[in-house]
């Protein structure tokens, strides 16, 4: 016979204030993804114009050659990766708030536990990518030094 520990009978139970927290939190979610949503999509707008702009700047230009044409791609394809970097928080974020609306519109725990998931989901991807980014930045300053030592 299995024995359970004391800490897998515990079962959470929500007060009223912690239920308002949370109802609060996930109307802010909302707008907060769906201005996320918008960003993408503006940043998906940028890099088709961006492409077209910096193109023909870049074919104007003097002394570009042919690297003129090519430049708007490159523009373009960092604004479309930064789109698609920026898509998955903002919809982790967007259903965390929309399971937690549901959640307490029908009280309905599997909905809370689903839309907690994607609150964890989202700083996860967050604190990844923050992760990231140190390292990258750890690497460009090592660089810099390692440029700077060697350029004397």
């Amino acid at each position: 016979m299995e024995e359970t520990s004391v800490f897998e009978k515990f079962e959470l139970h929500l007060d009223h204030s912690a239920k308002d927290f949370l109802k609060e939190t996930a109307k802010w979610a909302y707008f907060l993804s769906i201005l996320g949503f918008v960003g993408i999509g503006l940043f998906v707008v940028i890099a088709i114009f961006a492409g077209a702009f910096f193109s023909t700047i870049g074919a104007a230009m003097p002394g570009m050659g042919a690297y003129g044409g090519s430049f708007g791609a490159i523009m373009s394809f960092f604004y479309l990766l930064i789109a698609a970097v920026y898509f998955f928080p903002v919809y982790y974020l967007f259903k965390f708030s929309s399971n937690a609306k549901k959640a307490f519109r029908d009280n309905d725990s599997e909905a809370l536990s689903s839309s907690l998931g994607y609150l964890k989901s989202h700083y996860k991807f967050i604190g990844i990518l923050m992760v990231s980014i140190l390292v990258l930045y750890a690497l460009f300053f090592l660089l810099a030094i390692t440029g700077a030592l060697l350029g004397r």
